[in-house]
């Protein structure tokens, strides 16, 4: 049993903002004080510190085919210390939870790599995680889309989901076939996909609709079209549009919120796609803000890679999963005096600082792609401390002023709201009912922080981490070695899909269908979320 006294917690979905209380840990639980303790109890003097529930990151990449792939392409920016980005998988864990983060989610997996996906994630310490299965341009779906069958693609998603274990539904650039000619670009949602006949639109909207049916915890983490390209405003706009009134996560809203028609007249969007988000209350999104220094990115928006490849004439790697998805790595730099970077830069923050509702925008880098994740402190400084900002923007190519809006925002976070968008937002975006709060009954995943003038040294060393009511770091080094779990969802489905979807794999497919799915041993720790 462990007491936590004399901290300033911060618990904002339990309205705490800066009380002092006590917290009581026992099996792995927050639970409400003992009247008489039943076992001895190791008490955490927290005074001049603060407590907040363990950090959650609804959007990573930190495990897969793909982060492998980047890890042999770069080995010089592979492992601990400056200038790194990609790490292995005891680096992630330990990484992470010397911040305080005790959940990841590894954002996209093409079913058939789940098996190696979930045998990397076991070997990551300490962090809970789980994995979202890529379907925008699985030829299930789209052949269930063109015949527009609703039914049937609703128990596709939940085979596709189980046969992966996943724990969501993730859709990147749908219907990419037809985009990879047009080299990434979608003039509208209405595009027909060769082959298929069917359009981005009914991709999208049809597996939403397959979502919300199934009763999935998290709507459909979306990456929308054009990718990091000028103008690209335009299509984020619509697609909000066409899912009004819908659940829908936008993921790395920072890459599609762009004006412009080429470098020349490069500029920051942020403020309409800010106001869209605004306007709809179902509508969460993670930013993926951009980090100055070298990247490496890697998405299965493989069309903007091939592009991304021919304007910089960096290394290439491009890898297709049969019938499912594919991805692109390309290394990067981000520079301050770059005028394209530098508003990718603001753009970021603009959405942070525009974007009202903290419990709707969360905080990433989409680790690797615009920056490790291991700058997340820094990014909260950003946002917390208006004069560094301002530090910061002095060093930005001049164009940045006139074509964003940041240098006029004068907004600065609160410690409750860094609290939302790195902890209680993304848990109860995932549908994590014990995650991301200091509750009884919550796992007891606990930072805790000793208090400074400097917001970036605060965050990036935790004081002490509990994980599951285990001590695993103090004064920022790993003291105890422990395991997490997986979250997968269990999703109800007419088992006769399983007929229909073997007899396509016989005609279409390269692995058996009884060899497709990840067995249960490759979950050894998981933790079952059950749909309606």
């Amino acid at each position: 049993m462990i007491k936590i006294i004399n901290g300033e917690v911060y618990d904002p979905l339990n309205k705490i903002a800066g009380e002092i209380r006590e917290i009581w840990v026992e099996g792995g639980k927050i639970i409400n004080p003992p009247t008489k303790p039943r076992t001895p109890v190791e008490v955490i003097d927290a005074a001049g510190m603060l407590v907040m529930p363990g950090g959650v990151d609804i959007h990573s990449h930190i495990a897969g085919s793909k982060v492998n792939a980047g890890r042999v392409m770069r080995p010089e920016v592979h492992g601990w210390g400056e200038g790194r980005s990609l790490y292995t998988a005891e680096e992630t864990g330990h990484l992470y939870a010397r911040m305080g983060y005790t959940t990841v989610m590894e954002a996209a997996v093409a079913p058939l790599k789940a098996r190696h996906t979930h045998e990397e994630l076991n070997h990551i310490p300490v962090l809970d995680k789980g994995c979202y299965t890529l379907m925008g341009n699985n030829h299930l779906v789209l052949d269930c889309v063109r015949r527009k069958d609703l039914n049937t693609l609703k128990n596709v998603v939940a085979w596709l989901l189980s046969a992966s274990r996943g724990m969501a539904l993730k859709v990147v650039n749908a219907g990419g076939v037809e985009n990879w000619k047009r080299g990434g670009n979608v003039r509208s949602l209405d595009d027909s996909v060769v082959e298929w006949g069917v359009t981005p639109r009914e991709i999208i909207t049809m597996l939403v609709e397959a979502n919300e049916a199934l009763g999935l915890p998290h709507s459909v983490h979306l990456h929308c079209h054009n990718l990091g390209l000028p103008g690209n405003y335009r299509s984020t706009l619509e697609t909000l549009q066409a899912l009004e009134g819908r659940r829908v996560h936008l993921t790395h809203l920072q890459f599609y919120s762009y004006g412009g028609k080429g470098q020349a007249d490069f500029c920051s969007r942020a403020q309409e796609v800010a106001e869209e988000v605004n306007a709809q209350p179902l509508v969460t999104v993670d930013v993926g803000q951009v980090i100055f220094g070298d990247v490496t990115t890697m998405t299965a928006d493989a069309p903007a890679q091939y592009g991304l490849y021919r304007i910089t004439g960096n290394r290439w790697i491009s890898t297709d999963v049969n019938m499912e998805s594919g991805a692109g790595i390309v290394p990067l730099a981000f520079r301050p005096r770059s005028p394209v970077n530098s508003i990718q830069w603001a753009v970021g923050l603009e959405l942070f600082l525009l974007i009202e509702d903290p419990w709707r925008v969360f905080l990433t880098t989409d680790h690797p792609n615009a920056g490790p994740f291991t700058m997340y402190p820094q990014v909260i400084k950003l946002l917390m401390d208006r004069d560094y900002r301002e530090e910061m923007m002095g060093s930005l190519h001049p164009k940045t002023f006139k074509r964003t809006t940041l240098a006029e925002i004068r907004r600065e976070y609160t410690l409750s709201e860094i609290a939302v968008i790195t902890r209680a937002g993304p848990a109860r975006a995932l549908g994590l009912k014990d995650k991301g709060h200091l509750g009884v009954g919550a796992d007891a995943d606990i930072a805790i922080y000793r208090k400074g003038n400097d917001w970036e040294e605060v965050f990036s060393r935790a004081a002490y981490v509990l994980k599951a009511g285990e001590l695993v770091i103090k004064d920022g080094e790993m003291v105890r070695g422990t395991w997490g779990k997986t979250f997968r969802v269990d999703t109800p489905r007419d088992p006769r899909v399983e007929k229909v979807v073997k007899d396509k794999y016989q005609r279409w497919g390269t692995v058996s269908f009884d060899n497709y799915g990840v067995e249960d041993a490759y979950l050894p720790r998981e933790e079952v979320i059950r749909c309606r």
